[in-house]
């Protein structure tokens, strides 16, 4: 897969991730968010079944893993434990604070991959780094309106940042090792069930709940999950983390588009100003990307990246 598509894959989960929270925010009113996120994974991963027996079988030529069910297994339940955490605490976090300060302290997540990334040894480049900065100005200006004080849903958002950086790294890790819709399938599965475990203990599930929130989980399960979450699975296969992280954060500049286009949310000079800012900040951080395609070498059909001497699909 190349850069530049691993990249608008990205973009386009972005795309679906910012229009969620007006999704989100409506199926909130219905039911808990143990419950929101319990049954909106489920759906995501039984959506991915009929891609998977699609597949079976089937190898082309960008699937050069090995399908080692066990391996499978403990690698969506890592990534599913991770990702149960971070959604759980985003969830939380926005009962006790607002939704763009949540949005701001969540998306942190584009400069501690980077910083994470160093205690992992891999290499982080100047572009990204200035990109990095620039995105957190450009949310900055669209997310905080008045102020930046740090209470308890501010805590549980600024910790939930650090496992969505976690979450990317894991799948950097496992992508290229396990099949993705496995993995996805059962990072999902996991996420789910933890989910409803804790549903059970704290909040009452009602039925009659679930129905009346059933378009924003319905949109929350099979595209925000179920295609959103496989799109950043399958693209960060050849897609740095660093870069991945930036991409990724622009789901809060759609849910800004998304407020405006569906909750008549309009936009002040300040939001516009940010928007700008991060798109500025994003292809700022592709120019190594830019730069590097010059110097991969063609390989049976494969890239060779000239950084880490891996074979990229």
């Amino acid at each position: 897969m190349s850069i530049l598509k691993s990249n608008l894959l990205l973009l386009l989960a972005a795309t679906i991730w910012g229009l969620a929270f007006v999704a989100q925010r409506v199926g909130m009113e219905y039911v808990g968010p143990f419950t929101f996120n319990g049954v909106r994974f489920a759906l995501g991963s039984l959506s991915l079944i009929p891609l998977i027996l699609y597949y079976q079988n089937r190898s082309p030529k960008d699937i050069q893993v090995k399908d080692d069910s066990k391996q499978v297994i403990i690698a969506g339940i890592i990534a599913g434990v991770v990702l149960f955490i971070a959604a759980t605490l985003q969830q939380i976090g926005l009962i006790y604070t607002t939704a763009g300060k949540a949005a701001f302290i969540t998306c942190l997540y584009i400069v501690i991959v980077p910083i994470l990334g160093i205690l992992l040894k891999q290499y982080v480049s100047m572009s990204t780094w200035i990109g990095s900065l620039i995105a957190v100005v450009g949310l900055y200006l669209l997310c905080v309106k008045d102020g930046l004080y740090i209470s308890y849903g501010e805590v549980l958002e600024l910790i939930g940042a650090f496992f969505w950086a976690i979450h990317i790294l894991v799948i950097d890790h496992f992508s290229c090792r396990v099949p993705v819709l496995k993995l996805a399938f059962f990072q999902f599965i996991t996420c789910s069930i933890l989910s409803l475990i804790a549903a059970l203990f704290m909040e009452t599930i009602r039925v009659e709940s679930i129905y009346q929130a059933a378009v924003p989980i319905l949109y929350g399960g099979i595209l925000s999950v179920g295609v959103a979450y496989t799109l950043q699975v399958v693209a960060q296969k050849s897609a740095q983390p660093s870069h991945a992280a930036i991409i990724l954060s622009m789901e809060t500049v759609f849910a800004a588009i998304g407020g405006w286009l569906i909750l008549n949310e309009k936009l002040g000079p300040q939001e516009l100003v940010g928007c700008i800012i991060m798109f500025a900040g994003m292809l700022l951080s592709q120019l190594q990307n830019l730069t590097r395609s010059k110097e991969s070498v063609n390989v049976n059909d494969a890239i060779v990246d000239s950084d880490t001497n891996k074979l990229v699909p």
